[in-house]
């Protein structure tokens, strides 16, 4: 028996992360002003971030 996997999620691991007040605030806002989750927003700058440093990293080769 064959399974196709191809659209699960991938796993998602759930973490604690301490922030100034004033950042997350500013998370939220800038959220609500693009109607997402400020933990999507939050995934999505720190992929951006892991994804530049990664291209920078491999230029330096």
């Amino acid at each position: 028996i064959e399974m196709d996997l191809s659209k699960l999620k991938p796993s998602t691991e759930s973490i604690s992360l301490r922030l100034p007040s004033h950042m997350l605030g500013r998370i939220k806002e800038l959220a609500n002003a693009q109607d997402v989750p400020y933990q999507s927003l939050m995934k999505t700058y720190l992929a951006r971030q892991i994804s530049s440093e990664s291209r920078l990293k491999n230029a330096g080769r």
